[in-house]
């Protein structure tokens, strides 16, 4: 299929057969699996998954790699011609295995997307940039982790699978990729009693990473709560758990409540 990139959709396009089987081989793919992929392009994952799973959901935006894709899969694809941001998962069932090549400039709105529908997702192998799979998996106290570590850890096993040479893209984008796996955790490992509330407090807590957590949360929790809950008001954000910011939102939740 001959196609020109278009910038507009973030499209690089995976070529490196080395590569595609690495992730393949990660993913484990069988017959009876319900698989849909994210921007599935040219189809470089699109056809061995095709290959072990028979049938594959795919959601593409754009429409001429749509088109190239139903002529060469025909009914072995199932394509959904949308914007992946906008695309109701839970249509497709339960059980879910989500694959994609991400585009970049929408990765993490994308990915507090698919959170949202982690109830019916067995597991997700997407790309992305690097340094965004580095805030993905980073734990407290590493310069990489942020608000994106705690809402995605909240709600997900994460792990790192192999990192991708730009040079496997077409055309080469400027920065390097890696595969990332996330698994939904069932039941939460820490369970927020208000999941709104609790993304809230995560996201004042880092709005100005160096400010200390009596600073930032001021207005929300007094000094005696810090105290009741073992955590120094002098911490910053990065350096609490997921379940440290859990205590801190269930708090407020308590206070307001």
């Amino acid at each position: 299929m001959k196609h020109q990139p278009r910038r507009r959709f973030g499209q690089n396009f995976l070529g490196e057969e080395r590569v595609i089987e690495a992730i393949i081989s990660a993913i484990g793919p069988t017959p009876c699996d319900r698989f849909v992929e994210i921007g599935p392009g040219l189809g470089a994952l699109t056809r061995p998954l095709i290959a072990s799973a028979k049938t594959l959901h795919a959601i593409e935006i754009d429409r001429d790699l749509a088109a190239g894709l139903s002529a060469e899969f025909g009914e072995s694809l199932i394509l959904h011609v949308c914007d992946a941001l906008k695309f109701d998962f839970t249509a497709l069932g339960d059980n879910l295995r989500v694959v994609g090549n991400l585009p970049y400039n929408i990765s993490t709105p994308l990915l507090f997307h698919l959170a949202d529908f982690a109830g019916g997702i067995r597991d997700i192998h997407v790309m992305l940039q690097k340094e965004v799979v580095a805030r993905m998996v980073a734990a407290p106290a590493d310069s990489n982790y942020g608000r994106l570590s705690v809402m995605l850890q909240y709600r997900f096993d994460l792990e790192k699978l192999l990192d991708v040479p730009a040079a496997a893209f077409r055309p080469v984008p400027a920065v390097e990729s890696a595969v990332v796996r996330l698994v939904p955790q069932r039941p939460l490992r820490h369970p927020a009693r208000d999941e709104t509330l609790f993304a809230r407090v995560v996201g004042a807590a880092f709005s100005q990473r160096r400010k200390t957590l009596r600073n930032s949360l001021r207005g929300w929790l007094a000094e005696a709560d810090f105290s009741v809950l073992a955590i120094a008001p002098t911490a910053r954000a990065q350096e609490l758990s997921v379940a440290q910011f859990v205590a801190l939102a269930d708090r407020v939740f308590l206070r307001t409540g």
